[in-house]
């Protein structure tokens, strides 16, 4: 048996999980928009603006939102464990990413609640 060093213990299954996961809300919620936009060829920003008022619509984009940072970081962590071979560079790339991710929902969740 393969000791695992790099994951902290979890298992792939999880990453794979997660990875599915988020990608069937992600086309939910693309899928969703698109036919949105394509049942209202005459769409006015008083619209687009009454829908993310609605709470439904503000929670679906929150896991939507989630759901990104979720996908992101286990796709760059994986790219990071695959390519990066010196320890402190694949750190310091997943601290970078982890920041970015971190502004990056912070960011959205400040957006999609202020509206």
């Amino acid at each position: 048996m393969v000791a695992s060093v790099t994951n902290l213990g979890r298992s792939g299954l999880y990453d794979w999980v997660i990875q599915r996961l988020t990608a069937v809300i992600l086309a939910l919620y693309t899928l969703f928009l698109v036919g949105f936009v394509a049942a209202s060829p005459d769409l006015q920003f008083a619209q687009w603006q009454g829908l993310f008022a609605q709470t439904w619509m503000k929670v679906f984009s929150l896991a939507a939102l989630m759901s990104i940072c979720g996908h992101a970081w286990v796709g760059m962590w994986t790219i990071s464990t695959d390519y990066l071979k010196n320890a402190g560079v694949r750190f310091l790339f997943q601290l970078v990413c982890a920041g970015f991710l971190f502004v990056y929902l912070v960011w959205g969740i400040d957006i999609l609640w202020s509206v």
